[in-house]
């Protein structure tokens, strides 16, 4: 499969021709793009097992491929490194790291060089919508700004967001794609000489003495900093059920990563499990990456994402079960199939209602974390702290930008420059920006059969105001808010079309009577280029939940290169023409069900809560039923949490049995922190270099 899954054509990105080189995986050829973390390069060449845990054998792959774990660890240049956060190197030997990695004979003795030292007013913990925004607020007011990113682009989940995007036009450029407003806000953040932009670089730990040591491109360099902003963004929940620690269990962000970023296409046949947005986009997103995607599962009774999100897929022909859980990834090597079932009114399991669905990848979306150990470090230290965008609180991205405006202007406060005092409706703009989804009203289709309008599917209370913004005519009015409120078409439409192009959602559509009214025309929104339509072709149009409606025929494509998205029109009857939303492109047999139900054998308390230590809920329930209230005692006992990641995976699912159990918050003592939560080689603090050749008694010893 050697660059099999690379992705060649995808309706948004541009792809281009690759710059390969050669590097070694276990001494076999193999090519990677220049620049990509070894992680991208193993599974664009059908690498799914990176290694084989030392303590059960078991094979391991990806799971965040965002430095937040340690299961893709392998061992390049004879040194065990994260495959997901180290670039793959010209003739760069990787082999698998199959049990614990073997320390070398000889220890290599450390040169101590001189460690540089930097001074600045403000160092921000993140070059993600958040930290971005509030650098700009600083590079405006001239003051003396650090920007620091361990991924080598700024822009943070922006840079894998290919939708549009929801929120206000003034405030999150609402309408353009992540994307688009990561290069605009890092472009802006450019031009101000007082920001310095440190990426590839990794802020490992804020010291007592108020110094933080940062290695960046693998130099250790320590920043005093005035003030720091810990926008370092959120990780990944993880889930318990059977087989979660097989290789095609991926976490959304790593997905994203895999096919927006590095345009590898990571699976074939994809379910996720988690209906936020989160889950919602990355299931879109499988779409325009060619991605079948077999299905979604959600345990609450309705979705926790914007109903748009949910509605887009439902009509493209993917199934979402509510009311349905995870029971196991099946498998031996890696994820062969999933088992769901409903759930009853306390989330258990329903016998009988089983379903298994073939797959090689089962995505987690079930939530966010925010990364919050910057804050406390420099709480501890004495250091005066702000925390912005999910670092501070989960929330969508166009929320980050608009909070990292205000924390921005507050830090410059704090630092006694002169700035106005933010106004009261800023607050409220950033509450309405991170509001939760409301109220869902009856759609309500229009009367007339002559002329040409848009008709407007977007039945939901959602931060999102660009169709209003964009209207020539201002004839798209907000019922209510002016962000949050419900659209809706009141005046004279001129059939541009600008409402169908903005529209995040993909949720309005133009009917046009004025060509014959007895065939009217309905224009739609299609951003899934990579799977072809041409004039003439049927397809099977359906309404906003996704039922057919009728099979209609495509008279008009029209290709937006702006907006990277094409505008296609159906000739359609009068009865049903307000009605068509979208059309079908995955047929119903990429959902349908495994003839033979695959009952996971175990027990929940076979779980693996601690995935680097191979730690059951079992052993952990049995010491918290016997009194054991402190995460560190359990610790102690088990090693949950002494692994590699570092408890920052199994920390939320041993709370998660605190809670079965009906242990209070307040009655649990938090697991202590390692001082570095960040794993670095030690040389590294003497002032060496990641990639240096060390000399010791014994050989050279290359250090990646």
């Amino acid at each position: 499969m050697s660059q099999g899954n690379r992705i060649e054509e995808h309706p948004i990105l541009h792809v281009e021709e690759p710059d390969l080189i050669t590097f070694y995986w276990n001494r076999n050829a193999m090519t990677a793009r220049r620049g990509e973390m070894i992680s991208s390069a193993l599974i664009a060449n059908g690498i799914s097992v990176f290694s084989r845990h030392h303590r059960d054998g078991t094979a391991q792959g990806i799971f965040c491929a965002n430095g937040q774990c340690s299961k893709c660890m392998v061992i390049a240049n004879g040194v065990p490194v994260k495959s997901c956060m180290t670039p793959v190197r010209e003739n760069m030997i990787v082999e698998t790291a199959d049990g614990l990695p073997q320390l070398p004979d000889s220890i290599p003795q450390v040169q101590v060089n001189d460690i540089e030292e930097h001074r600045y007013e403000v160092l921000i913990i993140g070059g993600g919508p958040a930290g971005l925004s509030a650098a700009v607020e600083l590079g405006r007011l001239g003051i003396s700004t650090l920007i620091v990113d361990d991924k080598p682009i700024l822009g943070g989940k922006l840079v894998l967001q290919t939708h549009k995007f929801f929120g206000s036009v003034e405030d999150s450029h609402a309408g353009a794609r992540g994307i688009e407003i990561g290069e605009m806000l890092a472009d802006t953040v450019r031009s101000f000489d007082c920001v310095e932009i440190w990426t590839s670089s990794t802020v490992l730990f804020v010291f007592k003495d108020k110094r933080v040591g940062i290695l960046k491109e693998g130099v250790y360099h320590l920043v005093d900093p005035g003030i720091i902003l810990n926008a370092a963004g959120a990780r990944e929940k993880f889930l318990r059920f059977l087989g979660n620690t097989l290789p095609g269990v991926y976490g959304a962000g790593a997905f994203q990563t895999l096919v927006n970023r590095d345009l590898v296409r990571s699976a074939e046949r994809l379910f996720i499990v988690g209906v936020g947005n989160v889950g919602l986009i990355a299931g879109y997103h499988a779409l325009q990456a060619g991605i079948d995607v077999v299905g979604l599962a959600e345990a609450m009774a309705q979705c926790g994402g914007y109903k748009v999100h949910a509605d887009k897929l439902k009509r493209l022909g993917v199934p979402i079960y509510t009311r349905h859980t995870v029971l196991s990834a099946n498998g031996n090597e890696r994820v062969e199939s999933v088992t769901i079932a409903e759930v009853d009114a306390s989330f258990q399991p329903i016998a009988g209602t089983e379903k298994t669905f073939a797959c090689d990848t089962l995505l987690i979306a079930v939530g966010l974390e925010s990364i919050d150990e910057f804050t406390e470090e420099a709480e501890r230290a004495g250091l005066t702290v702000f925390s912005t965008g999910d670092a501070q609180e989960i929330a969508e991205a166009s929320s980050a930008m608009f909070n990292g405006r205000i924390t921005g202007l507050k830090i410059a406060a704090a630092l006694d420059r002169a700035v106005e005092d933010i106004p009261d409706a800023w607050y409220e703009k950033a509450d309405i920006l991170k509001a939760h989804p409301g109220a869902i009203v009856e759609q309500v289709f229009p009367a007339e059969r002559t002329g040409v309008f848009p008709v407007i599917h977007c039945i939901q209370e959602i931060p999102c105001n660009p169709c209003s913004t964009v209207c020539p005519t201002h004839s798209i009015h907000l019922t209510g808010d002016p962000i949050m409120g419900i659209p809706e078409y009141q005046g004279r439409c001129t059939g541009c079309g600008k409402c169908v192009t903005i529209c995040p959602g993909l949720a309005i559509t133009l009917v046009d009577y004025r060509q014959n009214p007895d065939e009217p025309l309905v224009t739609i929104p299609y951003e899934l280029s990579n799977h072809h339509l041409v004039t003439g072709d049927r397809v099977q149009a359906v309404n906003i939940n996704g039922d057919f409606l009728a099979e209609l025929d495509v008279v008009k494509i029209r290709d937006q290169k702006k907006s990277r998205m094409q505008l296609v029109t159906l000739k359609a009857s009068p009865d049903i023409a307000p009605r068509v939303v979208s059309f079908r492109i995955q047929p119903e047999s990429v959902s349908a069900p495994m003839n033979k139900t695959v009952i996971p054998v175990g027990k929940q308390d076979d779980i693996m809560v601690c995935l680097c230590e191979r730690v059951t809920a079992g052993e952990v329930r049995e010491l918290v039923r016997k009194g054991v209230h402190d995460l560190n005692m359990i610790k102690a006992i088990t090693r949950a949490g002494m692994g590699p990641c570092g408890a920052k995976n199994c920390d939320n699912l041993i709370r998660q049995i605190f809670r079965q159990e009906g242990i209070p918050v307040d009655q649990i003592t938090p697991g202590t922190r390692r001082p570095l939560f960040v794993e670095v080689p030690l040389g590294i603090f003497a002032g060496g270099s990641e990639g240096e050749i060390v000399k010791g008694s014994g050989e050279e010893v290359p250090r990646e």
